[in-house]
């Protein structure tokens, strides 16, 4: 796992982009909660940073999608899966493991 943003730099309920391991990861802070997901829709490459954040889902912003922040599952559409990363708090650090991907 490396440090990739403070917790402070991610508002609650906020978004924040951040590079690791050469890949675009999208931190979502919900209450102090945070998790990793790749900024990148697997339907058809849509950023997710201007995505909607809502009841434990992520939606992209071109077609709706919507993906479970914890396993990136999408219940309408299975065969989308976005690549979710686990995520330790430590203090105001937030740590990342690419390795660890949900989706690869």
């Amino acid at each position: 796992m490396e440090i990739v943003a403070k917790l402070s730099e991610v508002p609650n309920f906020g978004k924040k982009v951040v590079s690791v391991s050469g890949r675009e990861i999208l931190l979502v802070n919900i209450k102090g909660h945070v998790y990793a997901v790749e900024n990148e829709c697997p339907h058809q490459g849509s950023p997710m940073n201007a995505a909607v954040v809502k009841d434990g889902y992520i939606s992209c912003p071109r077609h709706g999608y919507r993906f479970n922040l914890t396993d990136g599952t999408c219940a309408e559409h299975p065969e989308c899966i976005l690549a979710t990363f686990p995520v330790q708090l430590n203090g105001d650090d937030i740590l990342v493991d690419c390795s660890g991907s949900k989706k690869d």
